[in-house]
């Protein structure tokens, strides 16, 4: 069971999907074991908006983050994967959380297919933009966490 107290109270997780340009963002808990898609991160020439992500920290209070690592299809790591991990290190290292990698293979098509079902449904109306793609790949990713994970086997940090 993923990041539950001793007492077993949900706890709210933050889950990344690092990318260059922008960062998708989404939260979930681990009662519900759903995600929600939030406002995602610019990156402006690349660099991490730290201001924003301590912001999203202090708004959400997580007991514990998930950043999806990239992977090829044919299991290697992908082009991002060590940039992922160092996001993944430095956010460990600066809000003293458990930091969780996520196999990250797909998301962005599971979540382009979700966003154009919803709009398909007419559930969603306005146009489906990278940045929506993104928040929606985050909610992926962290589902695939609640999913699949046995509660932080590959943890970065325990703290």
């Amino acid at each position: 069971m993923p990041e539950r107290s001793s007492r077993g109270i949900p706890r709210l997780v933050l889950a990344f999907d690092y990318g260059r340009r922008r960062i998708g963002v989404a939260c979930g808990d681990t009662l519900s074991r759903s995600a929600t898609p939030l406002r995602g991160l610019r990156l402006p020439d690349g660099i991490v908006p730290w201001r924003e992500v301590d912001a999203r920290f202090a708004e959400w209070r997580p007991a514990a983050v998930v950043v999806g690592l990239p992977y090829n299809a044919d299991g290697t790591e992908g082009a991002l994967a060590q940039e992922s991990r160092a996001f993944a290190t430095q956010l460990a290292e600066r809000f003293a959380l458990p930091v969780h990698l996520m196999d990250e293979r797909y998301s962005s098509l599971a979540a382009a297919e979700r966003l154009r079902g919803a709009r398909e449904s007419g559930a969603r109306r306005r146009r489906v933009t990278k940045s929506d793609i993104d928040a929606a790949a985050a909610c992926v990713i962290l589902e695939r966490w609640f999913d699949e994970t046995d509660g932080g086997a590959n943890a970065i940090s325990d703290r």
